[in-house]
């Protein structure tokens, strides 16, 4: 006598669209029409397997100049079906829909979005739209995936920045397998702060450049998402070629070197390099081309982050070190990780050398 089959899972429900088992479908949640009276909706990916799993949602270009993980959520849906995942996953490519249409980081308000959230149905254009992520997408999930470049004329190592201190989360970023992994505290108005609150655990990936689809930052960003729906059960196997080199480096503190005169910038150190105290990490040159200043190391580390601009005025970061020594559990970094970190700035980034800031 043949096993009986065990039943189906439930269609999976969201905005006015139910989601039947074993299928995928593109879901458009209405956020608010133009001026010229056309809709403008979230785009949302919805895989319902058909065997019962986690829930988890990725998303991308909450800031709407961070590209990068719009091909890493293109790329990720490629790999996978419907028919063969177990559980559920969610993917929104662009968050911020207006931001990405018209180029701009920030809303047409100059909010920042991911200073907005959980949101509220009747705010601002961001609280609503940072309402709709966390009511249709958020409270329906266990597991998130927040995917960012750096800013300003920026590069990001890849990176997972995370709450270390939660057993849970450390699993899912050592899973993902970055090369480095943050400690970053939770930052007021943040999706990842907001999520926690709703009891999933996120992780935060920072890679590459913004507007550009740098791809060793696609590629590892599609690689370490495929993990964790591995680790998570989600999937049979990752890819072989997705295996991690060796284990992420953990970092607790972090710190900018920043110019000490205005000049031309030569760089002379890469992403991932390990550097020493007073390390040359560049020089700072005038127009007649005289060497105005040597950039050094202030500590032992590995660069997560640097300034791509040639140009740079005193004061400006230059370098973002993470040091690699673990220090006791909850120590406070000592800088931003990026000017995206802080709402209402516009990429400036004048809190960088108060020690104990979140970040995010």
């Amino acid at each position: 006598m043949a096993a009986a089959r065990p039943p189906l899972r439930p269609s999976f429900a969201i905005g006015t669209v139910k989601v039947r088992t074993g299928t995928r479908r593109e879901v458009s949640l209405p956020i608010t029409r133009l001026v010229t009276g056309a809709e403008v909706s979230l785009p949302v990916h919805v895989l319902h397997g058909r065997e019962d799993g986690p829930t988890v949602w990725l998303d991308a270009a909450i800031h709407g100049d961070e590209v990068v993980g719009i091909e890493v959520i293109r790329r990720v849906l490629e790999q996978l079906s419907a028919k063969e995942i177990r559980g559920t996953l969610i993917a929104v490519p662009i968050v911020n829909v207006i931001g990405v249409m018209v180029g701009d980081r920030y809303l047409p308000d100059r909010r920042d979005l991911n200073r907005s959230f959980p949101g509220s149905a009747r705010g601002s254009l961001a609280s609503r739209i940072a309402h709709l992520m966390m009511t249709e997408i958020v409270a329906k999930c266990d597991v998130g995936i927040d995917l960012h470049t750096a800013s300003d004329r920026r590069s990001n190592l890849p990176q997972i920045r995370c709450d270390l201190e939660d057993p849970r989360t450390r699993a899912l970023a050592e899973a993902f397998g970055a090369p480095v992994i943050y400690h970053a505290r939770l930052r007021d108005g943040s999706l990842r702060s907001a999520a926690r609150e709703r009891g999933a655990r996120v992780l935060l990936y920072e890679a590459g450049e913004a507007w550009r689809f740098d791809e060793w930052a696609i590629t590892a960003g599609v690689d370490g998402v495929l993990r964790v729906l591995h680790s998570l059960g989600m999937t049979d196997a990752p890819p072989p070629a997705s295996q991690p080199p060796r284990p992420s480096e953990i970092c607790w503190r972090s710190g900018w070197v920043r110019a000490r005169r205005t000049g031309i910038l030569s760089m002379a150190v890469s992403l991932g390099q390990h550097v020493t105290v007073g390390e040359r990490l560049g020089e700072l040159h005038n127009s007649f081309g005289r060497r105005l200043a040597i950039v050094k190391a202030d500590r032992d580390g590995i660069v997560i982050g640097r300034a791509e601009a040639p140009l740079v005025n005193s004061g400006d970061a230059i370098v973002h070190i993470a040091s690699t020594d673990p220090g006791p559990p909850g120590t406070p970094d000592e800088g931003l990780q990026d000017p995206d970190d802080y709402a209402d700035m516009d990429g400036q980034v004048p809190l960088d050398d108060q020690p104990g800031r979140p970040t995010d």
